[in-house]
């Protein structure tokens, strides 16, 4: 366990909020604009499955983006590559708004989510600079409490912003957000990664930490079991606007509520996390997150199948989303305590795993099209039961090391 850098909660708070702004640029690129996915399909000529590449397209950006800035940042420090990649968000977001088809959009979502993957993997680097252990656990449980403002805020203030103005505003109002995190980012923040600690010999050397990691079972079991987290978390996330409004009938603004209830209940079972693994460690609580998240998954499948009424969907999804509050907080720290190697390469491996296997189970939802809940269960139950197995996986391959 590591000893807390930071002098006061208040000091300890403020460090937090600046990561989670930054860490929020994942969420935001996605959450924000899913109340006008409907509007978007209709206004740019498109099929839900075309606007929901438009995710795939920045999920798959921010995957990348994640695997080359990661080990950059363990060789040249975390400040210039964070502020390069904001810039170039910046001027995507701008873009998107000026987009005339789904086409051109799709080809931007990806820059921007190339470009946006720098606050995303940066701020959990600079997490791993400051601390270590249960110690990474609680400050990362706080991180996503300031992190979880973005899925709960998000879709009900993209919603108000379509109540009043057309979908391009959406993506103007992302361009003010990356000004924000730029300005912070030159002006506040100073470097957390000395050149003392940088991986010598550049970012080839970089590279060649990032694909040791590759034969550590421990933190590979732990990878994946992230990646399958998200990849039923994305497949939520992408069809839960179509399902909820087209299949349900909640309105823009009530999904929107939905949305940000799941949100809350992602902070606060992170929250509870942080309080409890101290007393009961991060194995143990990663069990019971991923328990609940397979249960859940299969309530969800009960409610698709038998056309149940909407409070039972509303209420299975909210567990099944909840449950990742504790498997990404408790599975990140474990998996930063299994390898040895720079804290951003880890960190971009960590989080390419996270949105490639979001990206891949984006489209996959659709394929059953709009009128149907039954891809986002199948989605579900089957990304729950593989992090069920490379839990026990992790386990006994932790046993062996």
């Amino acid at each position: 366990m590591s000893v807390s850098p930071f002098k006061s909660a208040g000091a300890r708070l403020f460090m937090a909020s600046v990561l989670g702004f930054l860490a929020a640029m994942g969420p935001l690129c996605t959450d924000l604009y899913l109340p006008a996915l409907p509007s978007m399909a209709e206004q740019l000529s498109s099929s839900a499955s075309q606007m929901q590449l438009s995710i795939t397209a920045c999920l798959l950006g921010l995957s990348l983006g994640q695997i080359v800035l990661g080990p950059f940042s363990d060789a040249h420090g975390r400040k210039f590559p964070l502020l390069c990649s904001l810039a170039v968000f910046i001027l995507a977001s701008f873009f998107c708004s000026r987009a005339s088809g789904v086409g051109e959009l799709v080809v931007l979502r990806f820059i921007q989510g190339l470009a946006g993957s720098g606050g995303v993997v940066l701020s959990r680097a600079i997490a791993c600079d400051l601390f270590r252990g249960t110690e990474l656990t609680k400050f990362f449980s706080l991180l996503m409490l300031i992190n979880g403002v973005a899925p709960i805020f998000g879709p009900v203030l993209g919603g108000q912003i379509m109540n009043f103005f057309q979908w391009p505003a959406i993506f103007l109002f992302l361009t003010l957000c990356g000004v924000a995190q730029f300005s912070l980012v030159f002006f506040g923040y100073s470097e957390t990664l000395p050149g003392e600690k940088r991986v010598q010999g550049g970012m080839l050397q970089s590279i060649r930490s990032m694909l040791r990691l590759f034969g550590n079972r421990v933190f590979l079991s732990y990878m994946l079991i992230q990646g399958f987290v998200m990849a039923g978390f994305f497949g939520y996330i992408s069809a839960s606007p179509f399902v909820l409004q087209n299949l349900y009938g909640l309105s823009a603004q009530q999904y929107a509520l939905c949305f940000g209830l799941n949100g809350f209940g992602i902070m606060l079972f992170a929250q509870i996390t942080g309080r409890l693994c101290t007393a009961y460690g991060d194995r143990k609580l990663l069990f019971a997150g991923v328990f609940l998240s397979l249960l859940s998954a299969v309530c969800v499948a009960v409610v698709a199948v038998l056309h149940l009424p909407v409070a039972f969907m509303t209420g299975a999804l909210f567990f099944f989303v909840s449950s990742i509050g504790i498997t990404t907080t408790t599975s990140f720290s474990l998996a930063i305590a299994a390898q040895k190697g720079g804290a951003g390469s880890a960190s971009g491996l960590l989080g390419v795993t996270s949105f490639v296997f979001g990206a891949a189970a984006s489209p996959l939802v659709g394929l059953g099209g709009s009128s149907t809940a039954v891809p986002m269960a199948v989605v579900a139950v089957i990304s729950s039961l593989c992090v069920l197995f490379f839990f026990f996986m992790a386990r006994r391959n932790d046993k062996k090391a």
